[in-house]
């Protein structure tokens, strides 16, 4: 199990990552380089900077306002057994996992028969926002997303009736 992921940032406390106050975790590298992507910085596997997984934790830990930890890039899928470990640890405290990817779940699916890490990812994952930014698909009505063809996938519900279930927001 790998003890350090390169990160290209992280915000505390985000409220467009996913729904509530979240951490953000933003990691380093993206093979997919989506036109008009929002962290065209984080796409390079050579930036960022290394943190130890204990550092990461401690930006999730002892905030009772948090809600839950979002992975976003650069591409988690890239990093996938550090970010699997984060969300495991992020489960353990009673927080939600949300995964932001470029690929699409039967995509990743597909390669985490052979991908032990990146099943584990998926494995911990409670709402998976899949699709590359689509730069023609813009819109700025979406909740979470930024283009119209990205899904919000309920990964619970998915996994139970075993079909894709859209994740829909709780009514507020």
């Amino acid at each position: 199990m790998p003890d350090t992921i390169r990160l290209y940032g992280l915000v505390t406390d985000s409220i467009v990552d996913g729904p509530g106050f979240r951490t953000a975790i933003f990691v380093q590298g993206c093979p997919y380089h989506c036109e008009g992507c929002h962290n065209p910085d984080s796409q390079p596997f050579e930036g960022g900077t290394v943190w130890t997984l204990d550092d990461v934790e401690k930006k999730f830990t002892n905030n009772p306002l948090l809600s839950g930890i979002t992975l976003s890039g650069g591409e988690p899928a890239e990093q996938a057994a550090p970010c699997a470990e984060l969300a495991r640890r992020a489960h353990q405290k009673g927080l939600n996992v949300w995964t932001y990817t470029g690929s699409t779940l039967e995509k990743l699916t597909e390669r985490a028969r052979e991908d032990h890490a990146l099943a584990a990812l998926l494995d911990e994952t409670d709402v998976l926002v899949d699709g590359p930014f689509i730069l023609a698909q813009r819109s700025l009505e979406l909740d979470f997303c930024g283009s119209k063809n990205q899904r919000l996938i309920d990964m619970n519900e998915t996994r139970r009736q075993g079909k894709i279930v859209l994740w829909t927001p709780p009514e507020w």
